[in-house]
């Protein structure tokens, strides 16, 4: 079955794509229901609604009427909707790719799809890995190019807090969530979780989501000088700007989303950064575990990997595994294949320091069309 990736064909000599023009890599929603075999819907159709009744709970259908066929039901309660949720809307359609919209006890909206719509739409995102490692080498030239601007202008900032994500997938944070939990990310860290020590090198130390704490130590003087001019301006977050009007101004998760877009031609956000991030370092830790003779003894190494991973993005390996590491790469691994293919891409030689890339994304780069030909997502 192909994935539904809407992307631009244009591309440049080596493959990347142009930076002076927009292009977009992006799911069509619509048609990923349509290859899933479901029905694209929407929760301001109307639904399905629950109230509580004795200690379990009645279903009215969109018509108002009580909801007494056991299938129906059977269905409905599949879907385990937590309790505490409110406003519930549940698709009266079994195939629709929304199964049910609430509330949860904070206010924030939440979402249940369909399993067939969750998986064609994880695969799709993967599928455009292979694009964003594409746009890296022009992307970096472009933040090399915006980091020797002078002054604060929103541009160097923004290259800056770019250039970061790239040395380390952080989250790209919330600034509800540091409100509400103390817990931080890229553009809402505070002067106070950056230490500045000589050389360029930068401390970053921050509780993340769910309560883990982030320790991080980069070397890189562009980013440093940058930070250093900003935690010189008044205000707890690190990165400020100043705007056309001389204006001082705070980033947001939105500046960020939009200035990658900007410089990469594509719709990346920064979550593509943590999908990359951690795709290269289950590569290098499958290949530093070594491959094993048989698949039991192959999982317990990919579960290790895993691990290893979830350290490094501040995840747990369930969500690692889950959000972060492109299945197919997992996949070659568990039927003894990765290594192979690895070895075979080492003799073809590397291509070498001047391709943008790193030497660890290098292989990788090489290896995703291959496993998504053999291992799924083509």
């Amino acid at each position: 079955m192909h994935l539904t990736l809407v992307s631009d064909e244009r591309t440049t000599r080596n493959g990347a794509a142009p930076l002076s023009r927009r292009g977009r890599t992006r799911l069509d929603p619509e048609l990923v229901a349509e290859h899933a075999g479901l029905r694209y819907v929407s929760d301001e159709q109307p639904g399905i609604t629950r109230r509580r009744h004795g200690k379990g709970w009645t279903y009215r259908d969109p018509e108002g009427n009580t909801i007494r066929d056991r299938e129906v039901r059977r269905r409905i309660e599949a879907l385990v909707i937590p309790p505490a949720w409110t406003d519930v809307w549940i698709c009266p359609d079994p195939l629709g790719h929304l199964q049910v919209t609430g509330r949860d006890d904070r206010g924030r909206k939440q979402y249940r799809y369909h399993t067939r719509w969750r998986e064609m739409r994880d695969h799709a995102k993967y599928s455009r890995l292979v694009v964003f490692g594409q746009c890296l080498p022009g992307l970096r030239a472009m933040l090399d190019r915006h980091l020797s601007l002078e002054g604060l202008p929103r541009r160097r900032v923004l290259a800056a807090a770019v250039r970061l994500l790239d040395h380390v997938p952080i989250r790209i944070g919330s600034a509800r969530y540091a409100r509400e939990n103390e817990s931080y990310g890229l553009t809402t860290m505070r002067e106070r979780h950056v230490e500045l020590v000589n050389g360029g090198r930068i401390r970053f130390r921050f509780r993340g989501k769910s309560g883990k704490q982030n320790h991080v130590g980069i070397e890189d003087d562009d980013l440093a000088r940058v930070i250093q001019a900003c935690t010189e301006l008044p205000g707890w977050e690190v990165f400020k700007y100043f705007d056309e009007a001389g204006v001082k101004r705070y980033i947001t998760s939105n500046d960020v989303n939009e200035y990658l877009c900007e410089v990469s031609g594509y719709d990346f956000t920064a979550k593509d950064f943590r999908t990359w991030g951690g795709t290269v370092r289950m590569v290098t830790a499958l290949r530093e575990l070594g491959t094993a003779p048989t698949k039991k003894e192959r999982k317990t190494k990919l579960v290790q990997a895993v691990r290893l991973v979830a350290a490094d993005l501040g995840n747990t390996p369930a969500t690692c595994r889950a959000f972060y590491i492109h299945p197919a790469v997992m996949a070659a691994f568990e039927e003894g294949a990765l290594h192979d293919l690895l070895d075979e891409i080492d003799r073809q030689g590397d291509p070498g320091p001047d391709d943008g890339l790193r030497a660890e994304e290098r292989p990788v780069m090489a290896l995703l069309p291959r496993v998504e030909a053999e291992f799924g997502l083509a």
